[in-house]
């Protein structure tokens, strides 16, 4: 029981340390409110967990006023990816054919903000694509990136 416990235990820290974490870049007033912080783009960069030297930088709406203060305002589903190597690429294990780096809430209870990895093994190039969605209708609205990776550092890949 105790095996099984510890097992379960570890197998969800390993899930919770490969999800990309945000650090805040910077964001700037897109119109005032008098009542609650104003409306305003954020922009946020996401390191891939699995690979080392690669950075995301996601820019979006955030919602102000009173609701938006409460955390209550549904954002708008408008979101931009660009990403970069910023350092030497390295890989911390196979990568899947498509996964998701990231998720954040976007509203109190349906819409979600993703970033999903793809790889192009042909190119040797990863692929980002941004998008958001909600519990029954998700948005058309995305936004893709990629970066290319030397061909001396093939991208290992999971079957």
């Amino acid at each position: 029981m105790k095996q099984a416990f510890r097992t379960a235990l570890m197998a969800l820290l390993t899930a919770t340390a490969a999800v990309a974490q945000a650090q805040k870049i910077g964001d700037v007033d897109t119109a005032f409110q008098w009542l609650g912080p104003n409306h305003k783009i954020v922009v946020d960069a996401y390191d891939d967990p699995m690979v080392e030297g690669v950075t995301c930088y996601v820019s979006r709406a955030r919602t102000g006023g009173i609701k938006g203060g409460l955390g209550l305002a549904e954002d708008r589903a408008e979101a931009s990816i660009a990403c970069r190597q910023v350092g030497p690429v390295r890989f911390k294990g196979p990568l899947p054919p498509k996964d998701e780096v990231f998720s954040e809430r976007m509203s109190v209870l349906f819409k979600r903000l993703r970033v999903v990895r793809m790889v192009d093994g042909a190119r040797n190039t990863l692929v980002y694509l941004t998008y958001s969605d909600k519990l029954i209708d998700g948005s058309p609205q995305n936004s893709v990136t990629a970066v290319a990776i030397d061909r001396a550092t093939p991208i290992p890949l999971k079957n």
